[in-house]
C-alpha cells in the first residue's frame, strides 16, 4: 500500500509537471480555464473505459475490444435514437443491455470455455469492427441537438457546482475521518498527520475544480458521469466483498479459489462491469462528438490500458486501483490535448505516448523486483 501511494504522488507530480510543460509551450492556452473544461470532457471516455479496465486487468485480465465495443454501442445509439426514432431514455436503456451483454459474453468465453482474454477481445475487436462499418454502412450519423447529445456537452449551472463542491468535501472528509476511526489506538496518531494531509489536498483538488469549471461554463456534464462512476467503483473495489475477490483472484486465482472463491463467478462480473462501463463510454463518445461514425473508438483500448498501468496497476493482475487509473487517463489525455494544442504531428503523439507506456511497464516491472 505504501508502494501505491508513492506511485500516486509520484504521478500526481508528472501530471503537475506535464501541465506546466504545456503551459509553457502553448504560451499560457493550455491552462486556459476554456481548455481545462474541454480537457475533463475529452478524458472522461478513457477514464470510463480506465474505471472498468482496471477492474479487468486487476483481476489478471485483458480487454482489448473496448475501443470498438464503445464505439459500436455508441452506433447503435445513434441508430436507435435517429434511424428507429425510439425515445432517449429506451434507447439508453437498451445501449446499457446490450452492452452488459456483450460483457456477459466475454466473460463467459474466458470464465467457463477457458479461452484466454487476449483471444476472446481480440476477436471482439475486429467483430466490433466489422459491425460498425456494416450497421452505418460507412456514413455518418449525426444526432439531433437534444437532451441526448447534452450528456456529451452540456454544463451545469455553477449553483449546482457549488452543491457538488459541498457534496464532495463532505463526503471525502468522512471517508478520511472513518479511517481513522477504525483503526486500533495505537496507530491511529501514526497516520494522523498523512490523512490530514490527505484531507487538505483532496478538498483542495475539489474546490480548485469546481473554481476553474464555474469560471467556464461550469461543470461539464461528462465530467460529472465520470466522477460519479469513479466514486461508485472505488467504493465497490475497496469496501466490498466482490472487490476484495476481485484482487484476490487477480494474485493468486488458485489459491483464491481454494478459498472458497468463486474465481469464475467473479470473472463473468468484472466482464459485465467492463460490458456495461463501455455502453456508457460509447454515448458519452457520440454525445460529445454530436455523431457516430464507423471508425469510432479507434486506439481506445490503448489509452484505457495505458492509463490503468501509468495509473499503478499491474498487468500481472491484483494491483490496481480506480483513481490511480483516472489518474492515469488525465496524463495520456493531457498529453493529446497539449501536444495538439502545441502543433505537435501525429506521428510524434504516437511516439511519445507509446515511450511514456512503455516506461510506465518498465518502472512497475522493476518494483515488483525491488519489492
Amino acid at each position: 500500500m505504501k508502494h501505491l501511494n508513492l506511485r500516486t504522488y509520484a504521478m500526481v507530480i508528472a501530471l503537475i509537471c506535464i501541465w506546466i510543460f504545456f503551459n509553457f509551450l502553448t504560451n499560457g492556452t493550455f491552462l486556459s480555464t476554456k481548455n481545462l473544461s474541454n480537457l475533463s470532457k475529452q478524458v472522461s471516455v478513457t477514464a470510463i473505459l480506465a474505471i472498468g479496465m482496471v477492474l479487468v486487468i486487476t483481476s489478471a485480465n485483458i480487454d482489448l475490444s473496448v475501443g470498438f465495443g464503445s464505439g459500436l454501442l455508441g452506433t447503435i445509439t445513434a441508430i436507435l435514437h435517429v434511424w428507429w426514432e425510439l425515445p432517449i431514455i429506451w434507447t439508453l436503456i437498451a445501449v446499457l443491455c446490450i452492452g452488459t451483454i456483450i460483457g456477459l459474453t466475454h466473460g463467459f468465453l474466458v470464465a467457463y470455455q477457458r479461452i484466454p482474454a487476449f483471444i476472446v477481445t481480440l476477436g471482439g475487436f475486429l467483430v466490433y469492427r466489422g459491425l460498425m462499418l456494416a450497421f452505418t454502412k460507412g456514413v455518418t450519423i449525426p444526432l439531433p441537438e437534444n437532451w441526448l447529445q447534452a450528456i456529451g456537452t452540456a454544463h451545469l449551472h455553477p449553483s449546482v457546482g457549488w452543491w457538488i463542491m459541498l457534496i464532495g468535501i463532505a463526503v471525502s472528509g468522512y471517508i478520511y475521518i472513518r479511517q481513522i476511526t477504525i483503526l486500533p489506538t495505537t496507530n491511529k496518531f501514526r497516520i494522523f498527520i498523512p490523512i490530514i494531509l490527505k484531507i487538505y489536498i483532496t478538498w483542495g483538488c475539489i474546490i480548485a475544480f469546481v473554481l476553474v469549471m464555474n469560471s467556464n461554463k461550469g461543470i461539464p456534464l461528462p465530467a460529472c458521469i465520470l466522477f460519479s462512476l469513479a466514486f461508485i467503483f472505488h467504493f465497490i473495489a475497496n469496501h466490498t466483498r466482490f472487490g476484495r475477490y476481485v484482487y484476490a483472484v487477480g494474485g493468486n486465482a488458485e489459491a483464491a479459489y481454494l478459498s472458497g472463491v468463486n474465481v469464475r463467478l467473479i470473472t463473468l462480473q468484472v466482464f459485465a462491469i467492463m460490458g456495461a462501463l463501455m455502453a456508457v463510454a460509447g454515448v458519452v463518445m457520440t454525445a460529445r462528438l454530436g455523431s457516430a461514425g464507423p471508425g469510432a473508438g479507434r486506439l481506445l483500448e490503448l489509452d484505457a490500458i495505458a492509463a490503468c498501468v501509468i495509473g499503478g496497476a499491474s498487468l500481472m493482475g491484483g494491483k490496481g486501483t480506480v483513481f490511480g487509473a483516472i489518474l492515469g487517463a488525465f496524463v495520456m489525455t493531457s498529453l493529446s490535448n497539449g501536444m495538439s494544442l502545441a502543433n505537435m504531428g501525429p506521428a510524434w503523439q504516437d511516439i511519445i505516448k507509446g515511450v511514456v507506456l512503455v516506461g510506465a511497464v518498465g518502472f512497475d516491472m522493476a518494483s515488483r523486483r525491488n519489492n
